[in-house]
Formats: structure tokens, C-alpha cells, sequence
């Protein structure tokens, strides 16, 4: 059956299934810390390393697979990362220290992004550009759910099966990946010989993409805005466990009924881009963003009743959901070749923000609701101010056609 006419439902799905790959490998383990510190005689903070490192791994996997996806085409590079994170899940799950788990883990990050990166370059590789924020946006939809699903799994096989047993279940699920790519993904955007690997070209291309103004400020601008997500997966235990004081599972009902705003807000801007732009959306709701944020550090002042500080990050996080799709559309909208490398750069820039905001919120174990309050504006404005500036460098291109021969029309 010829792509065009496959159902755009099943590209969507498998785009989604990979786009699950590194949200599943960080958050289904999680439950299993103190079972792993107790087997490998170690403490739960020793083991977050592991969490760090995949981080690591997952930055430098970014960089290195965009110019291989450009240069060799998406198949091929998407199935060598994910036989690698195979291996190092299985290497995981027969660690018997904690060095070496930390260490596979970095291998496997370093294998699984090439399924983040590959799907974001060939959402491009399918669909017409005006199509892609709403693409992207149900693929949040399917990526939501991991936070929700991954810990509750994990911790029913770590407490059934042992924490070893998480690692070879990830390693099948991405093997079932492998098989679902294998017959049901049509061709994406094929090999491309003026993509030259030698270090001195890669770092070329990357200024080159670096210098497209719309790219480099909607890529930082949509990384600093989503950064406040990862505050709030840092602070939210400290905050509503610690200084609240509320039982875990009141804090996970508070925690799935904010993933469920910031899921619904990224659905509702499938039906905003029907009508605006996806820059106008970006603009307006980095500035609810913006103000609400504000607010939040005001009010932090006082001692705020627990249903207002989820009021607050609720509307935070939905600003989030929203953002996210049109950044990633905006940001990869004027490239016709190397988007690849584009979809990676931009991919390293949101984790490595990611990683400094974690690092940020982790000196402050006594965390207060005024520094996590500050961290988030603090977010949304560095946002605005890269948005204000950059945007007086050129007008916003939307137009093209898909990048793959076999695109969906």
C-alpha cells in the first residue's frame, strides 16, 4: 500500500510509540530505587545518579544521530540505536553495582533518543508543514500517558518480579517497536549524499542551523517555557509531600490530574491552529505563561492553601501543553534538508535546560513554594525576553511541502 494512502492514524501511533521510548526508560524504574540501593548495599541518591547519567546520554545521543539520520536516511540509524538500547537494558538488568549500572544506562539513553529524534525529524518527512503543530500536538497526547503509566507498571514489577525485570521489559517493548517499524512504518525521508559526517562539516551544518533565526528562537524560546515542566517533576514532591505535608497518593491524584491539564491544553491546540497561527498561539499563551507566573511568585509570600498553589501550577502546566507542539513546529518550519540535525539541536537544547533546572531545584532539599515559585517565572521570562527579541529578526515561515517522497497528503 502506497504511505499516501496508508490510515494517518497508524503513523501517528508509531511516531507516538517512539516518541515513549525515553519517558518509559526514566520514569518506569523510578519506584525501584530503594530496592536497587538495598541489592547493590548502596543509598537511593547514589542511584539518581543513574538517572543523571541517562540524561547525559540522552544529550550527546541527540547531536551525534541528527546528521546520521540526514546522511543515511531514517531507518537505518533508528534501528541501530534502538538494537543498542536492547543491549544496554539487558546489561541493566544484570548490573551488579551501581557504577555499572550507571554507566549502561548512559549507553542506553544514547540508543533510545535516536527514537525521539527520528520521530520528530519524520513528522516533517510526512506531513505538510501547516499540519505539524497539530501533529505534534497528538503526539503529546501519547506521550502523556507515559508519566502516568510508567511509575504505577514499574512498581508493580519491581514489587512482583524485581527491578530487574523492569529493564528486560523495556528491552521487549522496544523490540516489539523494532517489529512494528519493520512492517507497518512506510519509508520516511531517504538517504541524502551531500550530508557529510566529518567533524568540521557537522559543526558547519550546525551553525548553519544555529544562525536560522526563527529556528534558534522558537527552539530556545519553546526550551526555556518547557523547562518549567521539569521545575515542577523536580519540586512537586518537596512541595506538596514536604511542605503540605499530603499522603503520596493524595500527591499522585494531584500529580495525574495536572499531567491530564497539560494533555487536554495540547488537544484544545489542535483545534486553536484551525483557526490562528501557531506563532500567534505561541505568543499569547507564552504570556498567560508569563503572568501567571508572576502571580504565583506574589502570592508565594503568603501562606498559600494548597487548592490555589495546583491552580497555579495546573495553569502553568496546561501554558506548557500548549507551547510545546507550536515550538517544535515553528522551529523545524524552515528547513527542507537537514532536519535531522535541526529536530536534534533543538532536542539538546530542551534537555540540557531540563538538566540545569533539575540541578537548580536539587541545592535546595528544603526547597521553599517562593524559590519553586521564582523558578518557573523565571522560565516563562527568559522565554518572552529570547521570543521579543529574536522575533524582530524575521518573518515567520509556515509554508512547504512534507520532506519524504512518501508523504501523507
Amino acid at each position: 500500500m502506497p504511505s499516501n494512502q496508508i490510515p494517518r492514524s497508524r503513523i501517528i501511533l508509531i511516531l507516538g510509540m517512539l516518541m515513549t521510548v525515553s519517558p518509559f526508560a526514566i520514569d518506569m524504574y523510578l519506584p525501584s530505587f530503594d530496592q536497587i540501593a538495598e541489592e547493590m548495599n548502596t543509598t537511593s541518591s547514589r542511584v539518581s545518579l543513574s538517572v543523571a547519567s541517562y540524561f547525559v546520554g540522552l544529550a550527546f545521543g541527540q547531536i551525534m544521530y541528527g546528521p546520521l539520520l540526514d546522511r543515511y536516511g531514517r531507518r537505518r540509524p533508528l534501528n541501530i540505536g534502538l538494537i543498542i538500547f536492547v543491549i544496554a537494558s539487558l546489561v541493566c538488568a544484570s548490573a551488579n553495582s551501581i557504577e555499572a549500572l550507571v554507566l549502561a544506562r548512559f549507553f542506553q539513553a544514547l540508543g533510545g533518543c535516536v527514537a525521539w529524534v527520528g520521530a520528530a525529524s519524520m513528522v516533517r518527512d510526512f506531513f505538510p508543514i501547516q499540519e505539524t503543530p497539530k501533529i505534534f500536538s497528538l503526539l503529546v497526547l501519547v506521550l502523556g500517558v507515559s508519566p502516568l503509566i510508567a511509575p504505577s507498571l514499574g512498581g508493580f514489577i519491581a514489587v512482583a518480579l524485581g527491578w530487574r525485570a523492569i529493564f528486560i521489559i523495556l528491552a521487549a517493548i522496544v523490540v516489539f517497536i523494532l517489529i512494528v517499524i519493520a512492517f507497518f512504518l512506510p519509508p520516511a525521508a531517504g538517504p541524502d549524499s551531500s550530508v557529510r559526517l566529518h567533524p568540521i562539516a557537522l559543526l558547519k551544518t550546525y551553525t548553519e542551523i544555529f544562525r536560522q533565526p526563527q529556528f534558534i528562537t522558537y527552539s530556545l524560546s519553546g526550551s526555556l517555557a518547557f523547562a518549567a515542566l521539569f521545575a515542577y517533576v523536580s519540586g512537586s514532591p518537596v512541595i506538596f509531600m514536604g511542605l503540605y505535608d499530603l499522603d503520596p497518593r493524595v500527591f499522585g491524584l494531584l500529580f495525574a490530574l495536572i499531567s491530564v491539564g497539560f494533555i487536554g491544553a495540547s488537544q484544545l491546540n489542535i483545534l486553536l491552529v484551525r483557526h490562528f497561527r501557531s506563532d500567534q498561539i505561541f505568543k499569547v499563551v507564552l504570556s498567560v505563561q508569563l503572568v501567571v507566573g508572576f502571580l504565583f511568585v506574589v502570592a508565594s509570600f503568603w501562606t498559600l492553601p494548597v487548592y490555589l498553589t495546583v491552580a497555579f501550577i495546573l495553569v502553568t502546566m496546561a501554558c506548557v501543553g500548549m507551547l510545546n507542539p507550536n515550538a517544535a513546529a515553528l522551529a523545524l518550519a524552515p528547513f527542507n534538508r537537514n532536519i535531522g540535525s535541526a529536530s536534534a539541536l533543538s532536542g539538546c537544547f530542551q534537555i540540557g535546560l531540563a538538566s540545569v533546572v533539575s540541578t537548580i531545584l536539587g541545592v535546595f532539599q528544603d526547597i521553599e513554594l517562593i524559590t519553586f515559585s521564582v523558578v518557573m517565572f523565571l522560565a516563562a521570562l527568559f522565554a518572552s525576553a529570547v521570543l521579543w527579541r529574536g522575533s524582530k529578526k524575521f518573518e515567520v515561515k509556515m509554508g512547504g511541502e512534507p520532506s519524504s517522497e512518501n508523504a501523507l497528503h
